[in-house]
């Protein structure tokens, strides 16, 4: 049995050297990502563990003993003086907490892990005379060329007394903004994109001609030193702030903490704020700071005993892109979305991602039966960041842009020059964006109808019995009775495609959504005229929101709301009056001014009007009339972090209806920041601003007064 183990752990480990050593060549040396982070990762660790447990199979060659890929032939290669070494994951806290243990106490230095590609710079006397990536941590490419069109690493570094020789290490990347207009600029110019904006950094830099490198707006960062025989400093954090005083580009997100508390904090904290930045990361790094502790701990065959990269949970996984359809919203905007294979990424099922537009698909460069990376940030909607160009096989197609509205077979077009969203020119009667109005309508930020969500905005709109059943506009949402609910039969729908769902069977899911079994009233049918009733007395500008006029949202409807007073004085305004509206301008003009003039349009707020919906603020003076002379009249207040007694919406609607402008960001003219729990790069900007900074119990005591 145990001749039987060993045998079966060798080919294993075997299997697993050669996988591995394949995407490494592919990631190091081909630009490319032929898997994802995650799926490498957990090739890895099973290797890791199979050599922790069968010491005699690990081979010179494992991964777990080698560092990066061989070096390009295409570019000379350089030796560096000290070697680059990879760093050891972590990917939990206590698996965490079991490093620092054995790395010992602090003070620890925390930076972010940017996904990029690491280059080694050499400074004879303060001239850059070399740089070179990674390759196999003894020797890289150089590409010291290219690196020469980097704007911000110097040539020369400022200052005086430099050492007779160093090499500083640090990570060369691709800004988020950046990545996505340089694949569009590739696909226009009949080029393949790149998948991630790693690849496009490690493909920009390793350019044959340093022509194409210095088109491409390439970022840097420094992130450490190789050789420097006496350096003058007892800590890599002093280290860094050398380094900036000689005008090499160093992170201000670097922070020094005592505590293993602090260090996990410090985590936790870019974990939720990771989609602020203007980078990808997939981690942090902990060091420890002090130099002479660094020496003490050494290095391992591959990595340092000293430093550790926290994983985040993986948000970027490779799909297969089944098919592009498209969807159309209250807006009648069509908009193209991908069909993946079922994949799980930031911990939940992906089946769907965004596209936007069919300029995005181009720009994008995905054919349908490509395997792609998918994204997902957070809570935001999935997307493709783009095409894994290797593993196509011939059989991919590309999308093309249908003419007609998939819901109701109207013509898509503009709707107006320029506008490059196509949309469907039936909107009074198109079943999709009926549909996606009245959801909208029930959405919190709008008239918080907490039974009208997207289910019950289907069955509404979207009845299959009994005839003439349901809503055929907004105009008779607040008319509804239970007897206009308890009949209604619908197909549930997906709330991410609008397709269908299905039965055990295969077939479409068909409900009585407001009746129970019993023929009587089911609670949301209940609970949906409840709300309906409460939702008469909106404050008027969430009612403005709720007829959904394109470009009208809530910070526009405040201004309208509280200048006009009345939904019949802002619709009788001219373009004029309407565009001298702080907040407004021409285009929101023209666009309410085109709505009121459709008469189905009008119809909807004779109808709410003759509900009881209240159109006007009481007591309001006219037009020009202000109702906010409130405590916090003329000021600029952010709100930032999670706060406990307030939602987002509702510490907007304290600052706004007690005079202030509640800003989405912090500038010299804010006047104060209400933190709360996890405030990130708002805080930060405060600090660096002096502008004053409160907590929730503070601004409580404020709004007392």
């Amino acid at each position: 049995m145990t001749d039987l183990i060993q045998a079966a752990a060798a080919k294993r480990v075997a299997e697993l050297v050669d996988e591995l050593n394949k995407h490494r060549r592919a990631y190091y040396e081909g630009n490319t990502v032929l898997i994802s982070d995650a799926e490498y990762d957990a090739m890895l660790h099973e290797l890791q563990v199979l050599e922790s447990q069968h010491p005699e199979l690990i081979t010179g060659d494992s991964p777990t003993q080698t560092v990066g890929g061989a070096a390009n032939q295409a570019f000379a290669p350089v030796e560096h003086l000290e070697r680059m070494m990879s760093l050891d994951n972590v990917f939990s806290f206590d698996e965490f907490k079991t490093w620092a243990e054995r790395a010992g106490s602090g003070p620890y230095l925390c930076e972010l892990k940017i996904d990029g590609l690491a280059i080694n710079l050499r400074y004879l006397n303060g001239q850059l005379v070399s740089a070179a990536t990674r390759g196999d941590g003894v020797v890289g490419e150089d590409v010291t060329a290219n690196v020469l069109t980097i704007a911000s690493i110097p040539k020369k570094l400022a200052g005086k007394n430099h050492p007779a020789q160093v090499e500083v290490r640090g990570e060369i990347y691709f800004a988020l903004d950046d990545f996505a207009k340089l694949n569009a600029g590739l696909v226009a110019e009949g080029k393949a994109p790149f998948a991630n904006p790693r690849n496009s950094a490690s493909g920009s830099l390793r350019q044959k001609d340093p022509k194409v490198t210095a088109t491409r707006p390439l970022k840097m960062l420094v992130h450490g030193i190789g050789a420097w025989p006496d350096a003058p400093a007892a800590n890599q954090s002093e280290m860094y702030a050398l380094l900036k005083s000689w005008g090499l580009p160093t992170s201000d997100r670097v922070s020094v903490v005592n505590t293993v508390d602090e260090v996990l904090k410090y985590i936790a904290d870019f974990e939720a704020h990771r989609h602020d930045l203007e980078h990808e990361i997939d981690g942090v790094v902990v060091k420890i700071d002090n130099l002479a502790r660094q020496r003490e701990l050494g290095f391992t065959s591959r990595a340092p005993r000293w430093a550790i990269a926290y994983k985040y949970a993986p948000e970027q996984v490779n799909t297969k892109l089944v098919d592009i359809k498209v969807s159309v919203g209250r807006t009648g905007r069509a908009t193209p979305y991908a069909v993946v294979e079922p994949v799980k990424v930031a911990g939940s099922v992906v089946e769907f991602a965004t596209l936007h537009n069919q300029d995005v698909v181009k720009a994008k460069g995905v054919l349908i039966g490509d395997t792609v990376v998918l994204r997902k940030a957070g809570d935001v909607i999935p997307e493709i960041l783009g095409p894994v160009i290797e593993l196509r096989d011939g059989s991919e197609r590309a999308f093309v842009m249908p003419s007609t509205c998939p819901a109701c077979n109207s013509p898509l077009a503009p709707s107006s020059e320029g506008d490059v969203d196509l949309r469907c020119q039936n909107a009074k009667s198109c079943p999709a964006q009926l549909r996606e109005r009245i959801a909208y309508i029930g959405s919190r930020g709008v008239l918080d109808i907490e039974a009208l969500g997207y289910v019950a905005a289907t069955a509404l709109t979207q009845p299959i019995a009994p005839e003439g059943a349901g809503l055929k506009s907004e105009a008779k949402l607040f008319d509804l009775t239970l007897d206009d609910l308890l009949p209604i039969r619908t197909t549930v729908l997906d709330a991410d495609s609008g397709l269908p769902k299905l039965d055990e069977d295969g077939n479409p899911k068909i409900v009585e959504f407001f009746k129970k079994k019993d023929g009587t009233p089911a609670e949301v049918a209940l609970k949906l005229l409840r709300n309906l009733e409460d939702a008469k007395t909106r404050p008027l500008w969430r009612i403005l929101v709720a007829l959904s006029i394109r470009h009208v949202g809530p910070v526009a409807a405040r201004a309208l709301a509280s200048h006009f007073g009345s939904l019949d004085e802002i619709f009788g305004a001219t373009e004029a009056e309407l565009s001298e509206v702080d907040g407004v301008g021409p285009t929101l003009a023209q666009s309410l001014t085109e709505w009121i003039a459709v008469d189905w349009h009008k119809e909807i707020i004779d109808s709410w009007r003759a509900a009881g919906v209240v159109l006007e603020i009481e007591g309001h003076a006219g037009p020009g009339a202000s109702t906010n002379d409130g405590i916090f009249s003329g000021m600029s207040i952010v709100a930032t972090g999670s706060l406990k007694q307030f939602t987002r919406d509702q510490i907007e609607e304290a600052i706004i209806s007690n005079g202030g402008k509640a800003a989405s960001s912090v500038s010299k003219k804010t006047s104060f920041v209400i933190a709360g729990e996890n405030a990130g790069s708002k805080l930060a900007k405060a600090e660096e601003l002096g502008v004053e900074v409160i907590d929730e119990d503070e601004f409580i005591k404020r709004l007392a007064k």
